[in-house]
């Protein structure tokens, strides 16, 4: 089992914590992390896009010009997609985007991810993470004496507090155990794990 230490938010060592192989020494698997990725990137757009077709264009349906005669091309509608302003071919309507890949494939890329942050580094493991107010200047210099410039935050319970403290900046985010992802992760350079937190991970990730 690896070895990680605890800090406090000077950084200073105050303790040692074992990590169970099965979730941080996994070797990473860059397909499964891509699948899970994008598969999350989709779930999030709102696939709002839509174009009308020949049938929804606000043009009477009366046939232009005679068939004969004219030396023009045959035109039988001006809501045909050959003229201006006329329905679109095959073009975008509502739709969702999302796939879900099965939870043994999720659990598999966030081990593998987490594994890569413990190797290279980027794991810091706190002790306590106390939040009396909420202040982000307060969470911004507590963020600078561990330091770390982008991060994730992982909490095991609602924190409204340290939550509402992050909101606002962009390089910071605050996690529950239960939302944690890969893709904040890999967003950003560093995780920062309560030592709370980690029972309830491995209860997430070792089924």
């Amino acid at each position: 089992m690896p070895t990680v230490d605890v800090v406090d938010l000077k950084r200073e060592k105050v303790g040692e914590v074992e990590l169970p192989e099965a979730i941080w020494t996994v070797e990473p698997k860059i397909h499964i992390i891509h699948e899970v990725v994008t598969a999350q990137l989709n779930c999030r757009r709102s696939g709002s896009a839509s174009t009308k077709t020949r049938a929804e264009v606000a043009f009477s349906n009366r046939k232009p010009y005679s068939q004969k005669k004219t030396g023009r091309a045959r035109a039988g509608s001006r809501r045909s997609p050959l003229w201006r302003k006329g329905g679109t071919i095959f073009g975008p309507k509502p739709r969702d985007y999302g796939f879900r890949p099965p939870a043994k494939v999720r659990r598999l890329a966030l081990k593998s991810v987490l594994s890569a942050k413990l190797r290279e580094n980027e794991l810091l493991i706190v002790n306590d993470f106390p939040m009396p107010k909420i202040t982000t200047k307060d969470f911004r210099a507590t963020m600078k004496d561990l330091g770390v410039n982008k991060a994730v935050v992982v909490i095991p319970t609602e924190d409204r507090n340290l939550e509402l403290s992050a909101r606002n900046l962009q390089d910071f985010q605050v996690l529950r155990v239960e939302g944690l992802n890969c893709y904040d992760i890999l967003k950003r350079d560093h995780l920062v794990i309560l030592k709370e937190s980690l029972p309830a991970l491995e209860e997430r990730l070792l089924k």
